[in-house]
């Protein structure tokens, strides 16, 4: 009895306890970005991580070029040594050593200088010593300054600074890149809702007709084939609009990734006062432009400028360099643990200044790496040159396709706007029938869906169409929404 009293006022104390603690607020879900196509793709240019790359990268580079001239620093190399003599070595003084003040004719060296003794008074103010032991330790140090000058450093200075260039111009290709990505996600995302709204409604018909189909076969005025045909149809949607949603949320988080945002980031698209105005274009000034703007040859272009400035480098390292060196090496010839490293007598010091003119005489064989290098950079820019000429003639083609299919989109669109104004009549029509009461609710509605999608057939082209001219506007390197504008 008391085990189960026990329980029950455990139970008790357990469910005070749960019903006192604060049950988890529910996360909330983010609220949609409202993003017009300037602001997504301003947003995009401050933080996407493929354009922040090519920023750093340029960064990077300008510092070299700012710093291009530190080639001319001098080669600074300080060094400390500690030598143990692997013998020991006497060293004489400069004094003699005398038994006897009145001998003459004994063989005697004094500061160096070797003779016969020939009079005792010549010792006067000498004293009478050994050989002195030299300590086997000794400390040296070194300094060296060198610094060699060619004409190749010169041209590596300006190659550094092309180099800076070339970062530039492979940032703003990126970021153009970018900008096109971005609006043409845009106006894709744009076109999926559009497709999507057809989809449901299409869907919600086709449940009405189901409901139709089922009134008819219990009052017996249609066939249960006629019911099952119509529920089929409604089945069959069902996949196709997962696909299309599951399309649409894989375009949303592409859209986040260029935006720098988490891939489940929601947004609220505007959409577009006006998608197009068909214009004409010219191929041959089209073509023009392009050669000289399109962002990937002026990035070819530059890239040659850098592989001549690199040849002409190569060539001038190949001609006479100038060298400049300066060392000095003190020495400590005393005992480093015991002598006074103060006494100036025991020092030696000796260094050099050397001006030179030297000239790799092997590079100038004509089958030696360095000629050869030059020979493989001239290949280069030939090759280089030759690669340029393609994508210019390549430019020339895409743009004559991209002209050929904006044109074939424009009539398209028209044709498809001519099935827009007759959807529109046939509308009215069944509209007017239907308050006459010669038409039923269902053929008003299958009306209405047909006028819908022959518009969003047309705003696809019409989209197409946009997306043509932001591609165009890309080769020819052009700001985008100029052609769009009028503005030639």
């Amino acid at each position: 009895m008391k085990k189960k009293l026990f329980l029950l006022f455990g139970l008790f104390i357990c469910g005070y306890v749960m019903a006192q603690t604060p049950s988890p607020k529910e996360t909330p879900s983010p609220s949609p970005i409202r993003l017009s196509p300037d602001e997504a793709v301003e947003r995009a240019i401050k933080s996407n991580l493929g354009l922040e790359s090519a920023r750093v990268t340029a960064s990077t580079k300008k510092r070299a070029s700012d710093l291009s001239w530190n080639q001319f620093i001098p080669n600074v190399t300080v060094g400390a040594s500690v030598i143990l003599d692997n013998q020991k070595t006497t060293q004489n003084p400069g004094t003699i050593t005398v038994l006897d003040r009145t001998a003459t004719g004994i063989p005697m060296t004094v500061n160096g200088i070797s003779g016969n003794l020939v009079s005792p008074t010549a010792l006067q103010g000498f004293f009478i010593t050994d050989p002195i032991d030299v300590s086997q330790w000794h400390v040296a140090g070194s300094l060296q300054v060198s610094l060699s000058i060619s004409l190749a450093m010169f041209e590596n200075m300006k190659r550094l600074k092309l180099d800076y260039q070339g970062g530039l111009i492979a940032y703003d290709k990126a970021k153009l890149q970018l900008e096109r990505d971005v609006r043409k996600a845009y106006n894709s995302m744009l076109l999926l809702q559009e497709n999507i709204a057809l989809l449901r409604e299409n869907f919600e018909a086709a449940g009405r007709r189901v409901q139709l189909a089922q009134a008819n076969y219990r009052a017996g005025l249609a066939p249960e084939l006629t019911l099952l045909q119509a529920q089929v149809a409604v089945e069959n949607m069902k996949p196709a609009i997962d696909q299309v949603e599951n399309g649409f949320r894989l375009s949303m988080a592409n859209f986040a990734m260029f935006l720098g945002l988490d891939y489940n980031t929601p947004f609220e698209l505007l959409p577009l006062e006006k998608v197009s105005d068909f214009i004409s274009l010219d191929v041959k000034d089209l073509i023009s432009k392009a050669a000289s703007g399109k962002p990937d040859i002026n990035e070819l272009r530059h890239n040659i400028l850098l592989l001549q400035s690199a040849r002409k480098a190569q060539f001038r390292s190949l001609l006479p360099a100038l060298t400049l060196s300066w060392n000095t090496t003190p020495a400590f010839m005393g005992d480093p643990w015991k002598d006074n490293w103060g006494d100036s007598d025991l020092w030696r010091k000796s260094g050099s200044l050397t001006l030179s003119l030297g000239l790799r005489l092997h590079s100038l064989i004509p089958f030696s790496p360095d000629f050869q290098s030059v020979k493989n950079l001239d290949d280069q820019i030939t090759g280089a040159n030759i690669g340029l000429a393609r994508m210019i003639q390549g430019t020339e083609i895409e743009i004559y396709n991209t002209v050929l299919t904006l044109n074939k989109t424009q009539i398209t669109a028209e044709a498809q706007k001519k099935t827009v104004e007759l959807a529109e009549r046939a509308y009215r029509l069944t509209e007017q029938a239907f308050r006459a009461g010669l038409q039923d609710l269902l053929q008003v509605q299958n009306a209405e869906l047909e006028l819908k999608q022959a518009k969003v057939s047309m705003l696809e082209q019409q989209f197409n169409y946009l997306n043509g001219l932001l591609d165009l506007e890309y080769s020819i390197g052009v700001p985008f929404g100029t052609l769009n504008s009028g503005a030639q």
